[in-house]
C-alpha cells in the first residue's frame, strides 16, 4: 500500500512536469531520492519512464479531433492538413529515434543524478530568461501549425536531442528552438505537444523491452503501482495542459526560468552540502 501512495506521488509530479517546461525526468530522478519504492532499482527505472504514458495520453485525449486523419467531422482538405502535420511529426521525431537510440544505455549509466539534473535546471533556466528577453521584441514567422515548414520542424526535432541529457525538459528544449527558429510560443508549445507522442511512447516501449528483456517481471502490486502512476499523471497532465496553453496566451517563459534556477540553487545546496 505503501508504494501506491509513492506511485500517486511521483504521478502527480510527473503530470504537472510533462508538458511545463521545467523537466519531468529530472524531478522524478529528485523526488525518488526522497521517495524511494521498495522495489528493485530496475523496476523504478522503467516506472519512472513508462509512466509518462499517462501524460501523453492526456495530449492524445486533448487534441484527439485535431490529431484524427480519419475523423469524418472533417473536410477532406482538414483530413490532408493533418496527414501532412503527422508527417511534420514524424520529420521532426527522427533524430531521436537515431541518437536516443545510441546512446540511451550510456545515458542511463552516466547521467541519471541529481549533479546532472541541477545543471541543466540551471542553464536552461537562464536561458529561458535570455531568449524570452531577446525574443520581446521580435515577430514570429511562423503563428500557424499548418505553415510550419518540414524543415523547421527537423530543426525543433534536433532541439529535442538536447533532452536526453536528465533536468533539460523535452517540453523546454523543443519550445526554446521552436521560438528560436521563429515560431510563436503557441505553435512551438503545440508541436512540443505533438511530438511528445511518439517520442515518449517509442521511449516507454524501449524501457519495457529492456525490462523485460533483462529478466523483469510484473507481480500483481507492481503492476498496481505502474497503472496508479499512470491514471494519476493523466488527470494531472491533462490539467496542466489547460493551464500552459491558457497560461501562454498572454505571458511568457520566465516565470519557468526563475523556477529552474532556484530549484537548482535548492538541489545544489542539498545534495552538495547538507546531502554530504
Amino acid at each position: 500500500m505503501l508504494n501506491i501512495i509513492k506511485a500517486i506521488i511521483l504521478g502527480i509530479v510527473e503530470g504537472i512536469t510533462e508538458f511545463l517546461p521545467i523537466s519531468s525526468t529530472g524531478h522524478l530522478i529528485l523526488v525518488n531520492e526522497f521517495i524511494k519504492m521498495s522495489e528493485s532499482q530496475q523496476f523504478t527505472d522503467m516506472f519512472n519512464v513508462v509512466i509518462q504514458l499517462g501524460a501523453i495520453m492526456a495530449v492524445v485525449v486533448l487534441y484527439f479531433h485535431k490529431l484524427n486523419p480519419l475523423s469524418p467531422k472533417k473536410t477532406s482538405d482538414e483530413r490532408r492538413l493533418t496527414w501532412i502535420l503527422w508527417s511534420k511529426v514524424i520529420v521532426a521525431v527522427l533524430p531521436s529515434v537515431v541518437i536516443g537510440l545510441l546512446l540511451n544505455d550510456w545515458m542511463d549509466a552516466h547521467l541519471m543524478n541529481w549533479a546532472v539534473v541541477s545543471a541543466m535546471l540551471l542553464v536552461y533556466g537562464i536561458l529561458f530568461i535570455v531568449i524570452e528577453n531577446w525574443n520581446a521584441k521580435r515577430t514570429p514567422q511562423f503563428t500557424d501549425l499548418n505553415r510550419l515548414s518540414y524543415s523547421t520542424a527537423f530543426i525543433i526535432g534536433l532541439f529535442q536531442l538536447l533532452s536526453l541529457v536528465p533536468g533539460t525538459s523535452r517540453s523546454g528544449a523543443t519550445i526554446l528552438g521552436g521560438i528560436l527558429i521563429g515560431t510563436s510560443r503557441f505553435v512551438a508549445t503545440e508541436f512540443s505537444f505533438f511530438l511528445a507522442i511518439p517520442t515518449m511512447f517509442g521511449a516507454s516501449l524501449l524501457k519495457l523491452y529492456k525490462y523485460f528483456h533483462h529478466g523483469g517481471v510484473f507481480t500483481g502490486m507492481q503492476t498496481a503501482v505502474l497503472l496508479t502512476g499512470m491514471i494519476v499523471s493523466f488527470i494531472v497532465a491533462y490539467l496542466a495542459i489547460r493551464f500552459l496553453l491558457n497560461y501562454i496566451k498572454h505571458n511568457n517563459f520566465k516565470v519557468f526560468g526563475w523556477y529552474r534556477i532556484i530549484l537548482a540553487v535548492i538541489v545544489i545546496g542539498y545534495f552538495g552540502l547538507v546531502a554530504k
